[in-house]
């Protein structure tokens, strides 16, 4: 099956055979794709190699069969973000979780354009914390795990801005007394349902409760990214 200018973006890319690379792509249409770039490690294709960097909306040709697609040929679109220092590291990160996440070939147009609309925000210099809950929320609710955040799981009321809260993955929010260990206030549950960003201290909140989920759908596995990012973190606080 022949693909063309398949609007997409790579997500990771490794050495395939002696002169190719094995891509992971985000496309619009057809999901997370294996993309065979033939040739791009050798010297006549340093070109072709050059335009497969992560960030740059690209429009592929592809030859599809089986697992695994062909890379014909690559065209550079407007727009391409020019994400340096954190919010590169962002930017991986959203890599990460996206090839994590994701089966090959499933479609999802929306975890697409929230990826693509993500990338402008890290360009653009807006908040990293804020613009990564944000992602993660829209990346769970395009792969159909959507956070339920409005409403207390037990009662079923709405969720009281004033309230503590301890999130469940698989229920929803439980109300907990005050003094309890890991919870996070009903503010930031809806700021986060509703689009709006809470202070230093929800964001923080937000953070640890969106790994705690995010780690049950990986099955208790981990991320690289997360450990990276903590040692650069450690990094800059050893500094005088």
């Amino acid at each position: 099956m022949r693909i063309d200018q398949q609007p997409a973006y790579v997500l990771h890319a490794r050495p395939y055979r002696e002169t190719s690379l094995l891509l992971e792509c985000l496309s619009r249409d057809h999901g997370r794709l294996g993309v065979v770039a033939r040739g791009v490690r050798s010297e006549r294709g340093r070109l072709l190699r050059s335009q497969l960097e992560p960030f740059q909306p690209l429009a592929l040709d592809l030859s599809m069969r089986g697992e695994l697609a062909t890379l014909r040929s690559t065209d550079v679109l407007a727009g391409s973000s020019r994400l340096r220092g954190d919010a590169a590291m962002a930017g991986l990160y959203l890599n990460e979780l996206v090839v994590r996440l994701t089966e090959r070939q499933d479609p999802c147009p929306a975890l697409f354009d929230a990826y693509a609309a993500t990338l402008v925000r890290l360009g653009d210099g807006e908040p990293l914390a804020w613009t990564l809950r944000r992602f993660e929320r829209d990346l769970l609710d395009a792969l159909g795990y959507a956070l339920q955040l409005e409403f207390e799981a037990d009662s079923g009321e709405l969720v009281v801005a004033e309230g503590l809260y301890r999130y469940d993955v698989e229920q929803g929010p439980l109300r907990m007394p005050g003094g309890s260990m890991r919870t996070i206030r009903g503010a930031d549950l809806l700021g986060l349902a509703r689009d709006r960003a809470p202070d230093t201290a929800g964001l923080a909140a937000l953070r640890g409760m969106m790994r705690e989920v995010i780690r049950f759908h990986l099955g208790g596995g981990e991320l690289r990214a997360w450990r990276v990012l903590s040692m650069a973190l450690a990094s800059r606080n050893r500094q005088p």
